[in-house]
């Protein structure tokens, strides 16, 4: 898979550690909800950066408390059909605060890109190859101005453009 993430495809720094691994003794680390519940006061005294991989159909339950301890945050994306990802990205931004990076993994294509970024995404890890590509050659556009509020920090509602319509379709009636 591949990593964009500030208009640019990088590499990933963090080691995603399976749910029987060892823990590295330093590192960033990913790990699974299961994982991290289980071994939450082990990992109290970790000094190196920790992240989360939350699977399709897993909850923020039982993590409130927790989430900005996480320096990332993976939501996996199985098929792109399942859009659980975006309702748990808002709640995350939105109700619980999380400022850290936010990722989508796995099934995204071109055009979820503009609704994921809005939903609080600022990560992708990207296994389609045609979205890849789109994003190596500049081809996905990002909407600047929308009618709705965004999870994006600083974003702002623009009217102007729906205010100008309302005006001309008024004058014209």
């Amino acid at each position: 898979m591949a990593l964009f993430r500030n208009g640019a495809f990088v590499d990933d720094e963090w080691q995603f550690v399976d749910a029987d691994a060892p823990l590295p003794a330093a590192g960033a680390i990913v790990l699974g909800k299961e994982r991290y519940l289980a071994e939450r006061a082990v990992l109290e005294g970790r000094a190196d950066p920790l992240g989360l991989v939350l699977q399709t159909g897993e909850t923020l339950e039982g993590l409130e408390q927790d989430v900005r301890r996480f320096a990332l945050i993976v939501l996996d994306i199985p098929k792109y059909n399942d859009g659980r990802h975006y309702s748990t990205a808002r709640i995350l931004r939105d109700r619980l605060g999380y400022r850290g990076e936010l990722r989508a993994q796995g099934d995204v294509l071109r055009d979820q890109i503009n609704a994921l970024h809005r939903s609080g995404f600022d990560a992708l890890e990207v296994k389609h190859e045609g979205t890849i590509e789109a994003l190596r050659t500049g081809a996905v556009v990002f909407v600047r101005d929308h009618y709705q509020p965004a999870s994006l920090e600083g974003e702002e509602v623009h009217l102007s453009g729906l205010r100008r319509r309302l005006r001309v379709t008024q004058g014209d009636a």
